[in-house]
């Protein structure tokens, strides 16, 4: 480290303005991994693990998650990314190249003298107009059947026709009601398998098979999950080396028996365990022609109860009488193992709609990048839904540059230095995605600007094929504006972040301490 100041044996400290430069040079080597991929000319990304396993993708989200990264800040930018991912499903891209943007200008601004909390002031101040203007500009969607929702899904899936169609599909399954549920997402409803024919279908699908090949590979009926290990109760090796403690256990391999045969007289067609499943109740189940599917995880244990509306259970619910048991089992028209995937439909249940987009991959390379493209496309659609559009191509955020340079004109004191930085941070995409289709990015930005001024039209901007200012709207790249919002405050508190860091102070060794400590007691 440059210019640090020894403050013990144990601990060292970086200066303020070193500390600064540092992050900033660690937030822009992240930014600069993904800028390359935005825009519809944007190009792949190659990832090499130690052992020679290659992905290519150029999504921004995978890119950053792969990464060898250790430094802090580095991981800061990263959490953010993964946190907009997590909360939208799309933008990683967008909100990484603004947030290493503001804080690369932050901190020129701080090396001119401008206090930081002065940025960071201006900088919010900046962000809540800028959302404020994002959300005047957007448009409101009619429902699923709206034909600008095509647009959204072909902008987020990268041109790919088929996998827009497929998500639009599953879209209109579920309903714009399901879509709108703050737990559900559609990009959860995704499974790219190589060698499957790409389709949508009503239902869910199991990453499993049978038990054994003695069970049916195809049923219908009655549906029972059960959220535990169809299993006996245990008893430890002391208690059984005792006459009481054998007597104990017979009884439980008695009453456990029982407990499947109510399975079987409650007319389960289907049985889902989370765990794993003892050998009687495999046998019993068998003969009684069951399929029985265990170590389901979790996530699709929760589809499948949720689609054919059966209630996770216990297995202590099995002391009820078959009777009672039956009232907690779901329902499915159709369960069949596909062989060829190796996988188990569930068709038709009886719960709440659920459309399972099953996206075909030629090979294995390419299975995980269908299955991503997929998933943005799906995150847009649902983002769409539910907070509207606004034109993509970079053009709403140099509207949002343009009304905050009128902004920064009314804001007195070194706030407006903040404000600065932000007008910055929102030209960066815009400018990336016209550097990354050959053309000159400042001539590019002074044209659409200068042309959204004279047309008074926020939606120009540059289209990537020949160059020329266009509407966006019009050309069909439409980006959800929850995308845009989510992006710009992920941005925001990264930079914030970043910025307050003054110094950076190099941690005692835990364990060292800890024998030090040791050593001192001894003494």
């Amino acid at each position: 480290m440059s210019s640090v100041k020894q403050v013990s044996t144990n601990s060292e400290v970086d200066e303020r303005l070193s500390a600064l430069l540092t992050n900033a040079g660690a937030i822009r080597a992240i930014a600069s991994a993904v800028e390359g991929t935005i825009g519809p000319k944007g190009l792949d990304t190659m990832l090499v693990d130690k052992f020679g396993n290659v992905i290519v993708t150029n999504d921004g989200v995978t890119i950053l998650e792969e990464m060898d990264v250790n430094h802090p800040a580095a991981r800061m930018l990263i959490n953010i990314a993964k946190a907009q991912e997590e909360e939208i499903g799309d933008g990683t891209t967008t909100a990484t190249i603004m947030a290493g943007a503001l804080v690369s200008e932050g901190v020129n601004q701080a090396v001119k003298g401008v206090p930081v909390t002065r940025i960071i002031e201006g900088i919010k101040s900046g962000l809540q107009k800028a959302q404020e203007a994002i959300s005047q500009s957007t448009l409101s969607l009619q429902g699923v059947d709206d034909s600008l929702l095509k647009q959204v899904a072909l902008v987020a899936g990268r041109g790919h026709e088929d996998i827009a169609q497929l998500v639009l599909e599953a879209a209109r399954i579920v309903g714009k009601g399901k879509l709108q549920e703050p737990g559900f997402k559609l990009a959860q409803t995704v499974k790219a398998v190589e060698g499957a024919e790409s389709q949508v279908f009503f239902g869910t699908i199991l990453n499993k098979e049978a038990m054994n090949k003695q069970m049916p590979e195809k049923v219908a009926g009655a549906v029972l999950v059960l959220d535990d290990a169809l299993e006996p109760e245990k008893i430890g090796e002391e208690a059984l080396a005792s006459e009481a403690g054998f007597n104990k256990y017979l009884e439980l391999q008695s009453q456990f028996a029982q407990n499947i045969e109510k399975i079987v007289k409650a007319g389960a067609k289907l049985v889902l365990v989370d765990r794993g499943v003892d050998d009687l109740a495999e046998e019993i189940l068998t003969d009684a022609g069951i399929m029985v599917v265990q170590r389901v995880a979790n996530s699709e244990l929760l589809k499948a109860a949720e689609h054919t509306g059966a209630r996770l259970l216990k297995r202590t619910a099995l002391r009820k009488s078959p009777e009672e048991l039956a009232q907690y089992l779901g329902f499915a028209t159709e369960v069949y193992q596909d062989r060829q995937l190796e996988k188990i439909k569930i068709l038709g249940g009886r719960g709440k709609p659920l459309a399972t987009v099953l996206v075909g991959a030629a090979t294995e390379e390419v299975v995980e990048e269908r299955e991503r493209i997929a998933q943005d496309a799906a995150s847009a659609v649902q983002a769409a839904l539910k907070g509207g559009i606004v034109p993509g191509g970079g053009a709403t955020e140099l509207m949002v540059a343009r009304k905050l340079e009128e902004f920064r004109r009314t804001t007195k004191g070194m706030a407006a230095y903040g404000i600065d930085c932000l007008i910055e941070a929102l030209k960066r995409p815009f400018s990336q995605i016209v550097t990354n289709a050959g053309f000159n990015a400042l001539e590019a930005t002074g044209n659409v600007v200068a042309a959204q001024v004279e047309q008074e039209k926020d939606s120009l901007a540059i289209d990537c094929d020949n160059g020329q200012v266009v509407d966006m709207l019009e050309l069909g790249v439409i980006d959800p504006a929850l995308v845009k919002l989510h992006a710009l405050k992920a941005a925001g508190e990264v930079a914030e972040a970043i910025l307050r860091i003054n110094t950076i102070i190099k941690k005692r060794d835990s364990f060292s301490a800890e024998a030090e400590g040791m050593d001192f007691k001894g003494r």
